[in-house]
């Protein structure tokens, strides 16, 4: 890394070796689903298991969600929308009838899925999907009920791709088509080089980020095969390490912000959705690089929730996870704080 630029915090992972177990470690915990499949991409994992389904009815999705992923998915079926927010799911909202698919999740990792149980007792005839992108291995996917769960696994782990689905209650699974993306394989050639990039190495950032890029969208909805490389890593990976060291990071961030800490990161909440991208600029200016979860084009396609999408506006999500050192977590609030000066700030958990 250029010795007059800060390191970077945040952004894509880098290949990180130390995140492997070794065998006298002993390997994973034996609740990571023996029976799954393993899809390049969470949403190619989510339309083939649609297409298995082949359901007459409607999909019904959360108003603050990925609207890419939604879109994408109502190219297959049509869809509902149905309030969910920080805090947990309206299920006043969610009106269903026989026959139709309900996409759940663990926003932000910060839910325990206990308004769920009871939900699908008394709907015996509606699939319910859960996705567990911002925690996959958290108690409530490990003890899920749900006729299906989905997790994209590289927003959470060092690999460069990764949709994984199984089913709690032992259904059929759909199993990815055709050959891996090649997305995956750009992906992996970024990884390594900001590995190097980070080591000091003579590799320019905008060469990484290229490939980061160009992989992202070779990706974007693949039904096929997760990648060798994650296919091999995912058995051997020191999931819990990553979960702990991310959570326990966050939670000193969050104390020295005053604000809650959820599982997946920091949220913030901002006055204003500009003050909220003022933010951002500030963190980018700085090598911290905080992503935004997510935007709804209230002139295209968005989830007529105007509460969801108002929240879209003004929240961003700190880059806290197991990357981080001390005088990063102290570099991340100490940039927040003169970054936000002027403007309240809260928590959206």
């Amino acid at each position: 890394m250029p010795p007059d630029l800060p390191p970077e915090i945040g952004s894509e992972f880098h290949w990180d070796p130390a995140v492997l177990l070794s065998d006298e470690r002993g390997g994973l915990p034996g609740w990571v689903p023996l029976r799954r499949s393993l899809f390049a991409t969470a949403a190619g994992a989510l339309s083939s298991l649609l297409s298995m389904l082949a359901p007459a009815g409607t999909l019904h999705v959360p108003s603050y969600y990925c609207m890419g992923v939604a879109e994408f998915l109502a190219q297959r079926m049509p869809i509902s929308w149905y309030r969910h927010l920080p805090g947990g799911p309206d299920l006043t909202t969610l009106h269903v009838a026989d026959g139709d698919v309900v996409l759940s999740q663990n926003l932000f990792g910060a839910e325990d899925g206990t308004v769920w149980d009871d939900w699908m007792l008394a709907h015996p005839r509606v699939a319910v999907i859960e996705d567990h992108s911002h925690d996959p291995f958290s108690s409530w996917a490990c003890s899920s009920t749900a006729s299906y769960v989905v997790a994209s696994l590289r927003k959470t782990l060092p690999l460069p791709d990764g949709g994984l689905l199984w089913s709690p209650r032992g259904l059929d699974l759909p199993e990815p088509a055709g050959p891996a993306s090649d997305g995956a394989a750009l992906k992996l050639a970024a990884m390594l080089l900001k590995g190097a990039w980070r080591e000091g190495r003579p590799v320019p950032r905008q060469r990484f980020r290229e490939l980061q890029q160009q992989g992202e969208q070779r990706l974007l909805g693949s039904a096929g095969p997760a990648s060798a490389v994650t296919a091999a890593s995912l058995p051997i990976l020191d999931i819990s390490g990553v979960r702990s060291s991310s959570a326990l990071y966050s939670a000193e961030v969050a104390a020295a912000l005053g604000v809650k800490a959820g599982g997946f990161r920091v949220q913030l909440l901002l006055p204003s959705s500009s003050s909220r991208d003022a933010l951002l600029g500030h963190l980018a200016a700085q090598g911290i690089f905080a992503p935004v979860h997510w935007r709804q084009d209230r002139t295209g396609f968005w989830s007529g929730d105007p509460l969801a999408a108002d929240l879209a506006d003004r929240t961003l999500t700190l880059p806290v996870d197991h990357r981080c050192g001390p005088a990063d977590l102290r570099r991340i609030a100490e940039a927040v704080r003169s970054g936000s000066k002027g403007s309240s700030m809260g928590s959206m958990i």
